[in-house]
């Protein structure tokens, strides 16, 4: 069986360079094409069963990226699969964290092995723990029942599933880039999960600015 993940497209906090979090900052026209450019140059494939986060960023990269391939009314809406919370800094530069080593968000970027959430922010280990149920618990008893399992959700969140997978840990939890609707593809096959490709891209990045392209 196949698991996708997909990033959610460019929202205005993205292209500001915010820490979005879990706040609800719907698409961009941006992240609309990007949503269509991904459906239109990825090769096709008949998803058996979708999961979405429930901010409207992923439902609705998720309505454009599979309409008339799959019936939008079936997506399921899971919380585990919420992005990151970010407390207090939702909503603040990610350019002045990145350049500030006594920013609370700091750690976060470069250090996040070091990282120490305040207020109501979420640890890594406690999105890692939420994405590591929805693996284990929501999608590995469906395989020898589906082929292709799509899920739709966040840069973060679709990290800390590849770490629940065994394939990432803490500290390069940032190594690779993660930008607007890319695809990861892992394979569970006998209970054992493969990662075959980490954030590919179907559209040309030259043309779409992420804060994440300067780290």
């Amino acid at each position: 069986m196949k698991l996708y993940l997909l990033r959610h497209g460019e929202t205005a906090w993205n292209k500001k360079g915010l820490f979005q979090g879990q706040t609800d900052i719907p698409l961009n026209d941006s992240g609309r094409e990007l949503a269509v450019l991904t459906r239109q140059n990825m090769p096709e494939v008949k998803f058996d069963r979708v999961y979405c986060s429930p901010l409207c960023r992923a439902v609705e990269t998720a309505e454009i990226f599979l309409d008339g391939r799959f019936p939008l009314a079936e997506i399921k809406k899971d919380p585990r699969i919420i992005e990151i919370c970010f407390g207090s800094q939702e909503g603040a530069s990610i350019i002045e964290a990145k350049e500030n080593p006594e920013h609370p968000m700091y750690n976060l970027l470069w250090h996040p092995e070091l990282y120490h959430p305040t207020d109501n922010a979420e640890s890594f280990e406690q999105v890692v723990a939420r994405a590591n149920d929805f693996l284990r618990n929501e999608v590995m008893p469906l395989e020898g029942k589906f082929e292709n399992v799509l899920v739709v959700a966040h840069g973060a969140l679709n990290r800390a599933i590849v770490c629940a997978a065994g394939y990432k840990e803490i500290k390069d939890f940032w190594n690779v880039k993660y930008l607007n609707c890319c695809l990861t593809t892992l394979e569970i096959k006998n209970g054992e999960i493969s990662l075959l490709k980490e954030a590919e891209i179907f559209y040309d990045s030259s043309k779409f600015y992420s804060v994440w392209s300067e780290k």
